[in-house]
């Protein structure tokens, strides 16, 4: 494969030394400073002892995702009105103490330490956080290198370098922060989206070349696409028709039928041109299946978009009533039904975790331009790991080995393989760094960021974050129709197996 690496496992260096002396270090085994890590040790040490062996790479990932979590869980608590009121007392906001705002500030005027203002404020922490380490890992190609204990270890440095960058933050004035961070929030959301797209696709045109090629000669394999495309289908068909029963109303909701009506146009359109003969002669492992996995993802932005936008107010037997969300299209009493917005957070959140995940994975296998490499990839064997690709060596056979004298030649020994990283550090930090913008703009109503409010978000929704996910859906439509109707990329790299 064309620009593609053999990844292989990082070793522990603390690991193997400890096996191999037999002693053990009172200082590196002290619980302080498994949690510090003010040393050169990884954070697989504190994980053996009571849980299964981690790889060092998959542990300091683990604690990468729970500090995003656990960053992200704290913006919900400060925008939730709900919570201030119940912790603060107080319905404005928590406030700084003035004397603070006197001394850093110069005046008594201080910023608002909940609502949007720190939702902004914590998120730029979390981004600027990401980012430094991007920057400082960069050209980053061994585990064994001394940056790659940055990436690693010192856990409680970092933790306590993450809440300095949060509370600096909160230090900045509301008018030196909105404007500035506001537009860089804003593009540093579409550039996730757009990446997040780049990955449906290309997960499902990898997926469907890997079984296809199986399908093509063996019957359980063609089953086994046969099943999974019923499977996609059938997901989609049961959510356009419950987005039509909860969604919309006789009265009303004309904006949410059109809608509908358009994406299921749009998931059929994709399917025939993925059969269609001409885009079969230039893409001979096109098929229904990749079709079907983009299908089930628009009826998925679809669901987010709908669940995301104000609900319609109407005159029905004299009263105004409001429809056009779930809990709101029956005539009565009349609650707002949260539990269908609180599905769609998640699975959105969810999307942002495999994104980060992924994008490090794959810029480390196939190198910068991974987002065009990974879509002329070929299989030479199907496999159930089409989302992780590897390259096995080329094995040395007798025309590959110089030749030597009769007398020279001795028993072969085998080969020290080098150390290559599991994912990109650099990427999976600066994905994570847009992920931190797409989750601020995302929580904050994207351009209508005043007033945001936790409650609003699910309960009334927002036009801006409606139409940034209408757009989204339909960007991965144009770009599903460029990926069958672009012409190769040029000659593809065959994955070579045992």
């Amino acid at each position: 494969m064309m620009g593609a690496k053999a990844i292989t496992s990082p070793s522990t260096s603390l690991c193997l030394a400890q096996q191999h002396s037999g002693v053990s270090n009172a200082i590196v085994n002290s619980p302080f400073y498994q949690v510090s890590r003010c040393g050169p040790a990884s954070c697989t040490s504190c994980c053996h002892s009571r849980w299964p062996p981690f790889r060092e790479s998959t542990c300091s990932r683990l604690f990468y995702i729970l500090l995003h979590v656990g960053a992200s869980a704290v913006c919900c608590l400060l925008l939730s009105r709900t919570v201030v009121e119940k912790i603060w007392g107080k319905g404005h906001g928590i406030q700084m103490p003035s004397w603070v705002c006197a001394h850093l500030f110069g005046h008594s005027d201080c910023p608002v330490l909940s609502g949007s203002g720190a939702v902004y404020r914590v998120c730029a922490g979390t981004a600027t956080f990401h980012l430094l380490q991007a920057v400082l890992l960069v050209h980053l190609h061994s585990p064994t290198s001394p940056r790659a204990q940055l990436h690693n270890s010192f856990w409680l440095l970092k933790l306590l370098f993450l809440v300095g960058l949060c509370a600096v933050a909160f230090c900045i004035p509301d008018e030196h922060l909105f404007p500035a961070w506001h537009y860089i929030g804003i593009c540093g959301g579409f550039a996730f989206i757009l990446l997040q797209l780049v990955l449906i696709t290309a997960f499902a045109h990898s997926w469907n070349k890997s079984w296809e090629t199986g399908a093509a000669h063996n019957c359980s394999w063609f089953l086994a696409v046969l099943l999974a495309t019923l499977g996609f289908y059938s997901t989609a068909g049961v959510g356009a028709v419950l987005l039509f029963r909860h969604y919309t109303h006789p009265a009303g909701c004309l904006l949410n039928k059109m809608l509908l009506s358009l994406h299921l146009c749009f998931c059929g359109l994709l399917s025939f041109l993925s059969m269609a003969p001409c885009i079969c002669l230039k893409q001979t492992r096109s098929g229904l299946l990749q079709a079907s996995i983009i299908s089930c993802y628009i009826m998925y932005l679809t669901f987010s978009a709908l669940s995301s936008r104000p609900p319609d107010i109407v005159i029905l037997q004299g009263q105004n009533h409001t429809l056009c969300l779930p809990g709101l299209n029956n005539i009565g009493p009349q609650t707002p039904d949260t539990s269908l917005a609180v599905l769609s957070a998640s699975i959105m959140y969810a999307c942002v975790l495999f994104a980060c995940n992924e994008a490090s994975y794959l810029a480390e296998v196939f190198g910068p331009l991974w987002i065009i490499k990974v879509y002329s990839f070929e299989f030479q064997k199907p496999s159930l790991c089409f989302c992780c690709p590897k390259t096995v060596e080329p094995e040395e056979g007798p025309k590959g080995r110089a030749a030597r004298p009769s007398y020279q030649e001795t028993t072969p020994t085998p080969p020290v393989q080098a150390q290559h990283l599991s994912y990109s550090y650099s990427a999976f930090h600066f994905v994570f760094f847009l992920a931190s913008l797409y989750v601020m703009v995302t929580l904050t109503n994207w351009f209508s960021y005043e007033g945001a409010e936790l409650e609003k978000t699910f309960t009334k929704g927002s036009w801006a974050t409606f139409w940034v996910k209408v757009a989204s859906c339909w960007t991965c439509v144009l770009l599903y129709l460029g990926l069958l109707l672009a012409s190769s990329l040029g000659s593809s790299n065959k994955l070579g197996f045992p």
